[in-house]
């Protein structure tokens, strides 16, 4: 707060129910560190209410104990350890500890490295549209986690933090005084929408007992829905994760059932769900790619990788994948930009050589898959590397006789090692799309306009995509 600019304190007062008071502020140029340095005497001058005037010293106080209350608690820790060694610990030493995180995100939060693209729109101070809402909330979220160690289970406090943080930062998010209520109620929504999937997590349906949720049961109105998640937030502890031992029977099992031919998929589909937070959180905290794959050899499945993707985004991307090339394909081969590329040519001598409607829609399917980087003016290297050696680290698809109905050959590489095999240009460009989420790889900039195009068919935002 003693950093913060006037239009920050402006923004803190309008969270507050205080916005009467953010011409007066504006006139006398309150930043953040002259509101921390007001007296009874000032405040009196400055706002006119009394009941204004009550508000505001108690949250300038409440902020002051705050912080003296961090800066001693480490001190605290270190003295009770040395002289009641048997005071913090077991039940003491956890909560003593949940309430240490909880002052360090007060003190060290700090708002994730947004894209490019929603930098660009952030420092136009644009409002952003609906598509980029949800791009900013996306990456709002993972961050959290990231600072939860992987737990999808924030508190209030947390969300408040984070949603304070983002307008303190770009107070023209606010939208009139309203913008904490609708952001905050959106962050816990996309945390809600991430943990819906995860019906068979212990974690999970512990939690769901533990606040009234049982399985058969009616679902309640909305109304009641919202009032029984705003009482969970606030009373809701970290829920504990699966033993240490649990977890490897699972791990041990996924591997071993990898191994065999025939396999028992409702079971995998059962254990992935069980143990996909620790994968999250090895995912969040930047784990090697071979660790993760030696623990979850089934994520170089295609259709885990597509499972994986719908667990995290209700959304069926093959099933979308195939939707957008027929329906984009024959207007990306029409284009201009696209005529004399040899991917193109390459298509026109093949069609001559069959008459099979299938076929040839196939054909031209793949083509318009291979040539979106092109149509964007993208770098078509870092999206797939057709009859020649895969250069790039991040996820890229390797294509080998694209036109060859008998000899045709599609593989997902990523950090230059073959992922999965997959069947055809529909499946591999649904796998490219879902590996840059599953595995929170950041698409490379050379690329991020066709991925976008594409992510916004996917996810349905805003208004249809349109070609360049």
């Amino acid at each position: 707060m003693e950093n913060w600019s006037v239009d920050q304190v402006c923004n803190w007062l309008r969270q507050r129910n205080l916005g009467e008071l953010v011409p007066k502020f504006r006139e006398e140029e309150v930043s953040g560190a002259a509101l921390l340095a007001l007296n009874d005497r000032m405040v009196q001058q400055l706002v006119k209410k009394i009941g204004h005037q009550a508000v505001l010293m108690d949250l300038i106080n409440k902020y002051q104990q705050q912080q003296s209350g961090l800066e001693s608690l480490t001190y605290c820790c270190e003295t009770a350890s040395q002289k009641f060694p048997e005071v913090i610990s077991g039940k003491n030493l956890k909560s003593f500890f949940a309430r240490y995180k909880t002052l360090q995100w007060t003190s060290s939060y700090a708002l994730p490295d947004f894209p490019y693209d929603v930098k660009c729109i952030l420092a136009e101070k644009k409002c952003p549209d609906h598509s980029m809402r949800i791009r900013i909330i996306e990456f709002l979220q993972a961050d959290m986690t990231k600072y939860l160690e992987g737990s999808l289970y924030p508190n209030s406090q947390q969300y408040n933090i984070v949603v304070s943080a983002l307008l303190q930062a770009y107070p023209f998010l606010d939208e009139d005084g309203n913008g904490f209520l609708l952001w905050k109620r959106a962050l816990k929504d996309r945390f809600k929408y991430v943990r819906r999937p995860i019906e068979d997590d212990e974690q999970v349906l512990r939690n769901k007992c533990k606040f009234g949720h049982r399985r058969g049961q009616t679902r309640k109105s909305s109304f009641a829905e919202n009032k029984l998640d705003d009482v969970q937030v606030q009373v809701e502890e970290e829920p504990v994760p699966l033993e240490g031992s649990a977890m490897d029977v699972h791990i041990k099992w996924l591997k071993q059932e990898y191994m065999k031919t025939q396999r028992n998929w409702k079971e995998v589909d059962n254990r992935m769900n069980v143990t996909i937070e620790i994968r999250r959180k090895m995912i969040c905290n930047k784990a090697p790619l071979k660790d993760i794959l030696r623990l979850f050899p089934f994520l170089k499945c295609p259709y885990q990788l597509f499972r994986e993707f719908q667990l995290l985004t209700q959304m069926d991307i093959y099933k979308k994948t195939v939707e957008i090339l027929e329906i984009y394909s024959e207007n990306i081969l029409s284009l201009y930009v696209v005529r004399n590329n040899p991917i193109n040519i390459m298509l026109q001598e093949n069609l001559k050589q069959h008459t099979e409607e299938d076929i040839l829609k196939y054909m031209k399917m793949t083509a318009a898959c291979l040539l979106l980087p092109d149509v964007f003016g993208d770098d078509s290297s870092l999206f797939a590397a057709v009859n020649e050696e895969v250069k790039a680290v991040t996820p890229v698809l390797e294509v080998k006789n694209p036109f060859n109905v008998n000899s045709c050959e599609f593989a997902l590489y990523v950090e230059r090692e073959e992922l999965a095999q997959l069947d055809d240009c529909t499946m591999a460009l649904a796998a490219l799309v879902a590996a840059f989420h599953v595995f929170d790889i950041p698409c490379p900039k050379r690329i991020h306009r066709t991925l976008n195009f594409l992510e916004s068919l996917v996810f349905e935002v805003g208004s249809p995509a349109s070609l360049p």
